[in-house]
């Protein structure tokens, strides 16, 4: 049984699901620039969107929200 107190593991939680966060968010941004090499090296976002199964609105979206060139 866990003898931590509870507002210790409330804040043990909390610390980890902002590091959780911090890593989601950083990897929508590595993805994104992926994303973006690809609709440079294929010529288009929906070429991208074809080869990997997925909507070109979702592509362009996903590239937009997280890069910002």
């Amino acid at each position: 049984m866990d003898t931590t107190p509870w507002r210790d593991r409330v804040r043990e939680e909390e610390e980890l699901l902002e590091q959780l966060r911090t890593q989601t968010e950083q990897a929508h941004k590595r993805r994104a620039e992926a994303l973006r090499d690809g609709a440079a090296e294929l010529g288009s976002v929906y070429a991208v969107a074809k080869t990997l199964g997925k909507s070109w609105t979702a592509i362009d979206k996903a590239i937009k929200k997280h890069t910002t060139e």
